[in-house]
């Protein structure tokens, strides 16, 4: 799932449970308390990593490729197309994803 929240950027900032929350029902950047003696991140470094994330899950998830990916037959099913119908009858077909999702 796309990350949403701070915590799905925390967790990747350091091993084990280095930090929780004064207010565990309001988890914001004013709740967070360091467990483990470390250093607090910024705000900043916490929101700019969270978008960091989104944007690597949205190139991942939601771009050309991966709406391509979702839509091209399977390597054998491309491969057995190639093989019983030629080159071309398999370009036909990849080609109706390829301008279905055009590179940017």
């Amino acid at each position: 799932m796309r990350p949403t929240t701070l915590e799905n950027y925390l967790v990747t900032v350091r091993s084990g449970q280095w930090f929780g929350w004064s207010d565990s029902s309001n988890k914001i950047y004013a709740n967070l308390v360091v467990l483990d003696g470390g250093s607090k991140p910024t705000e900043k470094q916490c929101t700019d990593g969270l978008t960091a994330l989104q944007a690597a899950w949205d190139l991942e998830n939601d771009s050309y490729k991966s709406k391509r990916r979702a839509e091209y037959p399977s390597i054998v099913d491309q491969l057995d197309d190639i093989y019983n119908n030629g080159i071309d009858a398999w370009k036909a077909t990849i080609k109706v994803t390829k301008d279905k999702y055009p590179k940017p």
